[in-house]
């Protein structure tokens, strides 16, 4: 009997309850709300590790420094609007550079369906940001109000005094929490210490206000008073991360074929479940992984501990509630089907189980998707330029004929500089004989090159002009191709046109 199986069989013996109408069916079910139990063990202290990391590395990120000269931000990590720059340590990003933004929430989407594949919803349970301000709020609730049986109490008994004062003194931290946080997202966009200053002193302006007060209610909302129901109902990836898993994907289940039939620790004829219920009390969503694979699981895996504790109290094995794979489940329930709860039947069914297969068809695609889109990133970020040269041609008019003769075309030639260097570039041009080019308010090289200034990491604009003199034999397009070379004579940039002229 495999874990789908279980609830059937777990609930055959209750008593069957007349339908009701179709009429008296409510639409709408109120929310029964969750008491998650304090509980301890690996996976807990694994999954306080990762809170630590996950909030130090969210708080403290926009405080860190880094050098990049003079006129620059220090911030380590920061999205410059008003500039127009995107700062991660030594890497900048400008607005054309998009993609790499795109490329990275590829990966980042490969890695998750890799992971899912491998390990079940390890990034719900351990990584989500849903998942660790609740895990926090959740912290901060226990702490003041106590473990699962006192806010119970509290709850249910009456509101008095005491009643108010550990709710009050919950909701201030809650509030605090969520200050911060949404605080430190404003710092991602601005400099850290100064709108720190400016939020505190009332000096910061409306749109950073408002950004605060957003994060910080969503916060406050959303770890405070939806918890699992942001999980249940308004997360999409429950829906469809069936998708990525298979029957050697690693996740939470309960070994029915060693738990069941329940019934008390010195019953005869029992499984090792005692239905204690306590994987059910510390679980976050609420739920009775003993019912198989369900929606609302987010695999965290506190039932594992919750489990395990209860195990080692009773002096039977570890495991009826694990990390386990779908095939290995059936395989145990298959080489047990026929005997009788006992010693014999725990080591037939953990003899039948084989070790996950971590390398195979899906777990390939999801690698070599995940390294395919690495490797065009890394390449496209190490062939970057970092100095570009754009040329526009004049639309309106197509040309000028002058005075003497001569047709004239007007050119936009814009210096995309993604470095700190000022030193100036010659412009040349590669056309055929008789061409002349003058360059606005620019000053020429001793060859008479004009020499075009650079915006250390900036955009500098030029109007220039070709001439054709008079009587040269040109089609009606010919190309043209604008060159800057360097101090010693080397061409960093260049960029083709064409040069319009009356039909011949």
């Amino acid at each position: 009997m495999t874990s789908v199986e279980a609830p059937h069989r777990a609930k055959a013996d209750r008593p069957a309850e007349a339908p009701a109408s179709a009429a008296a069916q409510p639409l709408y079910a109120s929310r029964q709300k969750v008491y998650p139990k304090r509980v301890f063990g690996p996976v807990r202290s694994v999954k306080w590790a990762v809170l630590m990391a996950c909030l130090a590395l969210y708080y403290i990120m926009p405080w860190l420094r880094w050098d990049r000269g003079a006129g620059v931000p220090d911030q380590a990590v920061l999205v410059d609007i008003a500039n127009a720059r995107l700062f991660f340590f030594w890497i900048e990003l400008w607005p054309q550079e998009i993609y790499f933004l795109a490329g990275a929430l590829i990966l980042g989407a490969f890695a998750l369906f890799a992971v899912s594949s491998l390990f079940g919803r390890l990034w719900c349970g351990f990584t989500c940001p849903q998942t660790v301000w609740t895990d926090l709020f959740m912290f901060v609730e226990r702490w003041i109000q106590g473990d699962r049986n006192a806010r119970m109490k509290l709850d249910q008994g009456p509101h008095g005094a005491n009643y108010w004062t550990r709710k009050g003194l919950t909701h201030v931290v809650w509030l605090v929490i969520a200050a911060a946080t949404g605080g430190a997202w404003v710092m991602y966009f601005n400099d850290a210490p100064t709108v720190t200053v400016d939020i505190l002193t009332g000096r910061a302006s409306l749109e950073i206000y408002f950004f605060f007060a957003l994060f910080a209610g969503f916060t406050y909302l959303l770890a405070g008073w939806a918890r699992e129901q942001v999980c249940t109902y308004m997360c999409p990836w429950p829906r469809f991360q069936a998708a990525m898993l298979d029957e050697n994907s690693l996740v939470v289940t309960y070994r029915d074929w060693r738990g069941e039939p329940r019934g008390k620790a010195k019953a005869d004829g029992v499984g090792d479940c005692v239905d204690c219920f306590a994987c059910v009390h510390v679980c976050p969503t609420g739920i009775d992984i003993r019912d198989g694979q369900q929606l609302e699981c987010i695999g965290c895996g506190l039932c594992v501990d919750a489990c395990d504790s209860v195990m080692s109290k009773l002096g039977r094995p570890k495991g009826l509630i694990a990390f386990e794979t779908l095939k290995n489940l059936s395989a145990s329930a298959a080489a047990t089907a026929a005997m009788p709860p006992g010693e014999a039947r725990f080591a037939a069914g953990m003899a039948a189980r084989h070790m996950p297969r971590f390398i195979r068809p899906r777990t390939m695609m999801y690698a070599g998707a995940l390294s395919l889109v690495a490797l065009v990133m890394l390449g496209a970020f190490l062939l970057r330029s970092t100095l570009d040269l754009t040329v526009l041609r004049d639309r309106a008019p197509l040309f000028v004929r002058l005075s003497d003769g001569a047709i004239r075309n007007g050119y936009t030639v814009k210096i995309v500089n993604k470095t700190r260097e000022e030193a100036p570039l010659a412009l040349v041009l590669a056309a055929p004989d008789g061409f002349r080019m003058t360059v606005q308010d620019v000053e020429n090289d001793a060859q008479g090159r004009p020499l075009l200034a650079r915006r250390a990491d900036g955009i500098a604009q030029y109007r220039v002009f070709l001439t054709a003199s008079q009587g040269m034999r040109l089609p009606e397009d010919t190309p043209v191709t604008f060159r800057l070379l360097d101090a010693r004579g080397r061409a960093v940039a260049s960029q083709s046109s064409s040069f319009l002229g009356p039909k011949p």
